[in-house]
């Protein structure tokens, strides 16, 4: 009498239970259908193992903190792109075009007056001033010196680290024009935010014993220009010294409390400029 053996029926994806499949994790040892196959060191894992072995993982860290980007200069083409945009709209909606862009309503809006941001509390003009253009050369310039320092800069520190010192650098070139220039003079430009980056690529290199001959001549002769007609040197030393004083906390803040001083010495730097621009803004309305 013979007898018949009945095959073992093949083991589902304990994922997708409608599948069969002989292959099973390497870490957990269930079943795995091939959609969910990982390739591992040694044989496949489950999404659910990659996963979790990967949040025990720590991340690499840029040399100050920050998380290394995937996209590393995102930031950097994102800021360019918004100078771009604010630039053609100023252009396109100007009555005098791209020769005349200081004509137009968001231009009006947006550039640093400061009896203007005393009188009315517009204070967003110290910061959307820095996002506007007089004309395609003061655009090109501004935006070549952000491609040539920004992505590096940006993977150095981290893209938020990046964002605090371009947007310090900014914020205190408005504030230095808002303090020490004429109540009635109209001021526009990313120049301070470019300065802080001059200075925070000063630091790096120094911090680094890298050769920073190059950047010094860079920065003096930007500086030199600086004292043309029409140009403001308040803009530019205010940057510098903002964006400088930020790119030091990031770069010598002690590894053991490193975001929290990076944060703490940013935020104080903040805290001091819009005590300033207060008091100043009551010595402007006595003017009045």
């Amino acid at each position: 009498m013979s007898a018949e053996r009945t095959a073992s029926p093949a083991p589902r994806c304990y994922r997708h239970a409608d599948r069969e499949t002989w292959v099973s994790c390497t870490r957990c040892e269930r079943p795995i259908c091939p959609e969910c196959l990982r390739p591992a060191s040694v044989g496949f894992q489950c999404p659910q193992c990659v996963a979790e072995g990967n949040a025990g993982v720590r991340r690499a860290r840029t040399p100050y903190g920050g998380r290394i980007a995937e996209r590393p200069g995102l930031v950097s083409v994102v800021l360019g792109v918004l100078n771009v945009v604010a630039f053609l709209i100023t252009a396109v909606t100007a009555p005098g075009g791209f020769t005349g862009n200081f004509d137009s309503r968001l231009f009006e809006d947006l550039q640093l007056v400061p009896l203007r941001v005393a009188l009315d509390a517009e204070y967003w003009r110290l910061i959307g001033a820095a996002f506007l253009h007089i004309g395609l050369l003061h655009l090109a310039g501004n935006m070549l010196s952000l491609a040539l320092v920004g992505p590096a800069l940006e993977r150095v520190f981290g893209a938020w680290r990046f964002l605090a010192i371009y947007l310090a650098g900014a914020f205190g070139g408005s504030v230095a024009v808002y303090l020490f220039g004429s109540p009635y003079g109209a001021v526009a430009g990313a120049s301070g935010a470019i300065f802080g980056l001059f200075a925070a690529t000063l630091i790096v290199l120094r911090r680094l014993g890298l050769d920073a001959r190059f950047m010094v001549l860079a920065i003096g002769f930007n500086f030199v220009v600086s004292f043309r007609p029409g140009i403001s040197l308040l803009g530019h030393l205010g940057g510098f010294v903002v964006g400088g004083l930020a790119a030091l906390a990031m770069v010598y803040a002690p590894k053991a409390s490193r975001t929290q001083l990076q944060v703490l010495a940013v935020g104080g730097l903040a805290a001091i400029m819009l005590a300033m621009v207060l008091v100043r803004t009551d010595q402007l309305l006595a003017l009045v």
